[in-house]
């Protein structure tokens, strides 16, 4: 995002110059899906001034019918040119009316925020940390597959490339990911490196360590333009969590510290870790809520799938250094930069909404810092290859199996019931656990060809 809060004066010559002729309004709804009502940019100054009405009945997790007006409150500091209506690619025969983008902020007609907004939500989170004197930082590492599309523009459901980590030659995505990073730049997105991931047809793209705001909405931003640059290549860009059997799936691990003053509170030069108590009193926080984390941030029914033992993913509810099958990994701390300590949850995924992720997730860390939870012992083996035994008597439990068992989890966790507020636990409980009651009846290829033909 800008360093600055761009003004109304600033953002009208910016569409003047650029002959800017529309504006998305954007904001998400509950499941984080991006949402925007589009303007003329004539209409901008009006909308600046006096926000922009809609009607919230039909947004997932949003207003009854009887109670449907509310209005968009634009954020300028997030006015950014949308770059493939602007003349990014160079090859593009479509004829783009150059559009804008701006997310905004929902509002009820009493002038309030909207209690169901995720936008705000992590707004209440960030405001309770700066009373106390802490300003969160997060980098999530956003983890996607490019599909293949048919000449008629179906969805072949295979890896588009079979290239591994890091790979060069056999990588064919390697000139999309350069042009998905172009079109981030000029969303005002830091990035810092790009590459192949570990399965096939899978690639990782990094931004810049941010405040938690501006970090969900970069993430927001960055599934909407990956997608859009996709499908310009004629392929397909999925944060589906584990697309295929067999290979990894996709994660969206979160590294985050707390500053206070431009100073690293997670930082201690005497612990052995190089943390201080407040990061382990902290990581103990996450520890102790994780399992209702789950149920945002593994959202879906696919999320479990990729959170099974091996295939990189976190399962146990453990910590350490260089125990990547640790659910938080604190990377080795180097003493001459103290600002790069933090430590990475490695759970969470990209389908979840990120509002809604850094919030609770920041809920929880502070919850540890109130009641200086105990941290327990780090564990630097790799717990996968642990018997059941030494499991137990090392207290070692594990992530829920499935997301009825999050959601269960969630019903019963005070801490991150309040986080989103009673009216939007109850709908976000409500649609999720709707979703898992259709999955639960649903019968599957695999039943058939298990089944049909046996009994």
């Amino acid at each position: 995002m800008p360093d600055h809060t761009l003004d109304k004066e600033e953002v009208l010559a910016l569409c003047q110059k650029n002959n800017v002729k529309f504006i998305d309004l954007q904001f998400t709804d509950l499941l984080g899906q991006l949402k925007a009502v589009t303007i003329p940019v004539s209409k901008l100054p009006e909308a600046i001034e006096y926000n922009i009405w809609f009607d919230g009945s039909s947004i997932e997790g949003f207003a009854r019918i009887f109670e449907s007006d509310m209005y968009l409150k634009l954020d300028l500091s997030t006015f950014a040119i949308v770059p493939w209506t602007n003349g990014l690619f160079k090859d593009d025969s479509i004829k783009h009316s150059v559009t804008a983008r701006v997310i905004c902020d929902v509002f009820t007609p009493a002038g309030e925020p909207y209690a169901s907004d995720p936008r705000y939500i992590l707004k209440k989170q960030i405001v309770r940390a700066k009373n106390i004197g802490y300003t969160y930082y997060v980098g999530p590492e956003m983890e996607f597959f490019l599909l293949k599309r048919n000449f008629d523009g179906g969805l072949v459901k295979e890896p588009h490339d079979q290239a591994c980590y890091f790979d060069q030659v056999l990588d064919k995505a390697g000139e999309v990911r350069k042009e998905m990073t172009r079109a981030l730049q000029e969303l005002n997105i830091d990035v810092e490196a790009l590459h192949h991931e570990v399965a096939n047809g899978q690639q990782e793209i990094d931004f810049k360590y941010t405040d938690a705001l501006n970090a969900a909405d970069s993430v927001v931003t960055l599934k909407y333009a990956l997608k859009n640059i996709a499908a310009h290549y004629g392929l397909h860009a999925t944060f589906m969590p584990k697309p295929f059997f067999g290979i990894n799936g996709s994660g969206m691990h979160v590294h985050q510290s707390l500053f206070q003053d431009n100073q690293n509170l997670f930082f201690d030069p005497v612990d052995s870790y190089g943390l201080s108590s407040l990061a382990r009193y902290f990581i103990a926080g996450q520890l102790n809520h994780v399992k209702a984390l789950s149920a945002i941030l593994n959202p879906l029914v696919n999320s479990y799938k990729r959170l099974v033992a091996g295939y990189e993913a976190p399962v146990y509810l453990s910590w350490g250094r260089t125990n990547r099958s640790a659910l938080i990994r604190v990377p080795r701390i180097n003493p001459q930069k103290p600002k790069a300590t933090r430590c990475e949850l490695r759970s969470p995924d990209p389908s979840a909404n990120p509002y809604l992720v850094f919030a609770s997730m920041l809920a929880a860390g502070l919850d540890g810092i109130e009641k200086k939870s105990v941290c327990p012992a780090s564990i630097e083996e790799n717990v996968y290859e642990l018997n059941e035994m030494e499991k137990v008597s090392r207290g070692i439990e594990t992530l829920p199996p499935d997301l009825y068992g999050a959601l269960r989890a969630l019903d019963k966790d005070e801490v991150v019931r309040a986080t989103l507020g009673e009216e939007v636990f109850k709908k976000y409980y409500e649609i999720k656990m709707r979703e898992w009651d259709e999955f639960r009846i649903a019968v599957t290829e695999w039943e058939k060809e298990r089944y049909l033909e046996v009994y």
